[in-house]
């Protein structure tokens, strides 16, 4: 499959809108809605769970159950004090970077819609030049331009109000994807394109496809904690965003050297199950798709790690999209290597068969 017909117009379109779409960690629930809506004609039966995970199922009655998954949940902040003088202090919702904070616009969610507002920082003019103060989670601010604390609550602002930033999807240099929470908003959208797909060539799987869009990860892997208890699956497939480590300050003896552009990433780490990671790798040569591979010590700290030691141990392996600038809101991730995750999340699906253990045993 070449990678236009993987990436439709229809297909990119969906990926801007979803991307565009806020969708901070525990409140999923409007992103799940694009997901689920763009998925349907795709897909048999559709299930949800209660903090708000949502799932695209393919032949629901099947006994032998394969997970592909990502996750739904994006990065934020916290409202978390207002001062006297209407300024706002804030405490992070996952991994939120405090450098990045100071001068960005943000969008705090209120009951009363979204409530504009920026993150302000002392001009240069006024700092003391000779000890610099760093961004830090204690000093960075936002303004909504309220006189007082009162005018803060009076716009719907308050103690517990989640905090987004606004930035949209762009295209760099024509083959690279821009935007925020393309950690992981991507392996939504790659795992909605393998069910397009499998339609689309009237592929009939021996077994029930659970397409899951877990929430929460940001904050310790809870919703896919929560959702491999309900399906209860015999194999899964994840997929996250890994870090290229080409560009400055990053130590490639620590990190490994990963690239974008140069294909999909697997994963070696104990929760990895050996034998289904060997399936991906066959089927990436079987069909001439590049890769690339990264070691993990002890957790590979995405979803692998909730459904690998669920259930009394679930087969599961990682499937990574290399990715720049990971937690800012300028993550950059290549056309090709979007493409060719799907395409390798497709044809190991189509490697698989009913009834499989994995065993190191047989």
């Amino acid at each position: 499959m070449k990678t236009n017909a993987i990436l439709t117009k229809d297909a990119l379109d969906f990926f801007e809108k979803y991307l565009n779409n806020p969708s901070p960690t525990g409140h999923e629930w409007e992103g799940q809605k694009i997901w689920m809506s763009y998925l349907k004609p795709y897909v048999d039966t559709f299930l949800t769970d209660t903090y708000g995970t949502a799932v695209a199922v393919i032949n629901p009655d099947a006994p032998y159950k394969v997970v592909i998954e990502g996750h739904s949940d994006e990065i934020s902040w916290y409202v978390n004090y207002i001062t006297d003088d209407g300024l706002i202090y804030v405490i992070r919702n996952g991994g939120s970077d405090h450098q990045i904070a100071p001068s960005k616009w943000v969008q705090i969610h209120t009951d009363k819609g979204i409530v504009e507002g920026v993150f302000g920082w002392p001009a240069i003019h006024t700092r003391n030049r000779a000890k610099e103060e760093p961004p830090k989670l204690e000093n960075i601010f936002i303004d909504i331009g309220a006189k007082d604390k009162q005018e803060v609550e009076k716009m719907g602002v308050h103690v517990g109000c989640v905090i987004t930033y606004p930035d949209t999807f762009k295209v760099l240099n024509k083959d690279k994807f821009v935007c925020r929470a393309i950690d992981n908003r991507a392996g939504g959208f790659m795992i909605a394109q393998v069910a397009r797909l499998l339609s689309e060539n009237n592929v009939t799987l021996p077994f029930g496809l659970y397409i899951t869009n877990s929430v929460q990860e940001e904050i310790g892997l809870r919703g896919a904690e929560m959702i491999t208890e309900r399906i209860r699956p015999n194999a899964a497939i994840i997929t996250d965003v890994c870090h290229d480590t080409t560009t400055p300050m990053i130590e490639k003896k620590k990190e490994g050297h990963i690239e974008i552009g140069k294909g999909p990433v697997v994963s070696y780490a104990p929760a990895i199950q050996h034998k289904l990671r060997d399936r991906i790798i066959e089927s990436a040569n079987k069909n001439k798709i590049p890769f690339q591979r990264l070691a993990a010590s002890r957790a590979t700290g995405t979803d692998t790690d909730a459904f690998a030691y669920s259930n009394g141990g679930v087969a599961s392996a990682l499937i990574s999209l290399p990715l720049r600038y990971m937690h800012t809101t300028v993550e950059i991730v290549h056309k090709e290597d979007v493409a060719n995750v799907i395409r390798l999340i497709y044809e190991t699906l189509l490697n698989l068969k009913d009834g499989e253990t994995f065993s190191y045993f047989e």
